[in-house]
């Protein structure tokens, strides 16, 4: 086998950051304050993701007021509202401009591997060598879909929610929308608003009122310390870590939307998706008890916060308030024919981390990233933005300062370790 041809070194330094959204941002901001040398590399533009890899419609599931980074805040004028994905992208933008980030768009990373004393990382504009690599690529790679997909039959469209803009991509007749969590309602009502018919498949998921006593629910939620909840509390943090995204929608009315507003729209409700045989799609029979346990532990967690507020008295608050619990027919379809109900299959399935390109010994047997709260199995190697890494609010745009400002720290430690630090980084010119 021939060796590789030499490649150009674009630069030492100490750390790399892979990905400028805003968990790179916040780390690349901390990392400046303590001086150490570093650059954040970013495959396209700054926030690309929310850029380039959203549906028009989209907003955010979290207040304005919840916008912030180390260093930077919402200041708009509607702080109860719900940022769409251009305007996130703006603050994201603005906030690296703002602490002056290193940043290298355009430059994508095709390899990071082990070289001389630390890392080569290697892109579309050179090769990199650090000490230190950050990845804050995110959670949100590659959609994850089921392998079923193979099954459906070749006349039948299918989408997955990555590559979803607006109803007008679709063709005409039924859709089946897979996952009902925020991602798969949100779609569900746009879609059967534009007149096509729509079925839901609905597995495990978690059932929030948008608003509760007059206060948004992430403000429950932040207040009565939810979010703020570490890993290491809880009982089986893999389990933790796969949780669905709470089923929210942001939108100017504030309105709450689960299945119940779905149905009352015209939405067809089945149970989970488990096969796929010929043309026929079938679905569990669980509908009805996966439904009654997610409003169960919906009212768990209403019960708590009315304890906080009883206990704390926070003012401007509402009555303690009740939602009817999910409404289930008498006998929802277990199966449907693909092609006469449904001509569209939109996946919305939930997403995965892409380390494709990481060629380091530090995945477990499934594939996954193996790590301790965010730092890998490789000395030196770090990551951030994904769910629940250190806390449960830790994907979110105001969790990133947090679990970046605690691994900084490490990260910080791992360097002074060393003999000694890196080259001084060579101008980056976006």
């Amino acid at each position: 086998m021939s060796e590789r041809a030499p490649r150009a070194i674009a630069g030492t330094v100490d750390v790399v950051v892979i990905g400028a959204g805003h968990s790179g941002l916040a780390m690349s901001h901390l990392l400046g304050r303590r001086s150490i040398g570093h650059v954040v590399l970013e495959q396209g533009e700054v926030a690309n993701s929310w850029r380039t890899q959203r549906w028009d419609s989209m907003r955010l599931l979290t207040p304005n007021w919840m916008a912030r980074l180390p260093g930077h805040a919402y200041r708009g004028d509607d702080p109860d509202g719900y940022m769409r994905a251009g305007a996130l992208a703006d603050f994201i933008s603005a906030y690296a401009r703002s602490i002056s980030a290193p940043v290298l768009t355009r430059t994508a990373v095709g390899r990071v591997s082990r070289g001389g004393h630390g890392f080569r990382v290697e892109t579309s504009r050179g090769d990199w060598l650090c000490r230190a690599v950050v990845l804050a690529t995110g959670a949100f790679g590659k959609p994850s879909v089921p392998g079923l997909a193979e099954s459906v039959p070749a006349g039948i469209e299918q989408i997955s929610a990555s590559t979803y803009r607006n109803p007008r991509q679709l063709g005409p007749g039924g859709v089946l929308v897979v996952g009902a969590s925020a991602t798969g309602l949100q779609l569900a009502q746009e879609i059967q608003s534009s007149g096509r018919p729509v079925t839901l498949a609905v597995g495990e998921h978690v059932r929030l009122p948008r608003l509760y006593r007059q206060r948004d629910i992430q403000w429950w939620m932040l207040a009565t310390g939810v979010l703020d909840q570490r890993i290491e509390e809880v009982d089986d943090p893999d389990r933790a870590r796969r949780v669905p995204s709470p089923q929210l929608a942001g939108t100017p009315e504030r309105a709450t939307l689960d299945l119940n507003v779905l149905q009352r729209q015209g939405v067809r409700v089945v149970g989970r998706l488990m096969g796929i045989r010929g043309a026929t799609a079938q679905f569990s029979g669980s509908l009805r008890n996966v439904c009654a346990l997610a409003d169960l532990k919906m009212n768990r967690l209403l019960a708590s916060i009315d304890q906080w507020a009883e206990a704390n008295r926070p003012e401007g608050i509402g009555p303690v308030e009740r939602f009817a619990p999910t409404q289930i027919g008498e006998a929802p379809p277990l199966s449907l024919q693909l092609g006469d109900d449904i001509s569209t299959v939109l996946w919305a399935t939930g997403f995965q981390p892409d380390f494709s390109w990481l060629d380091l010994p530090v995945f477990d047997a499934k594939g996954q990233l193996r790590h301790d709260r965010g730092v890998a199995g490789v000395p030196g190697l770090y990551v951030l933005g994904l769910p629940y890494l250190r806390r449960r609010k830790s994907s979110f745009i105001h969790g990133a300062e947090d679990d970046a400002r605690e691994l900084t720290a490490h990260l910080a430690a791992y360097l002074d370790s060393k003999a000694e630090r890196a080259m001084p980084l060579r101008a980056v010119a976006n």
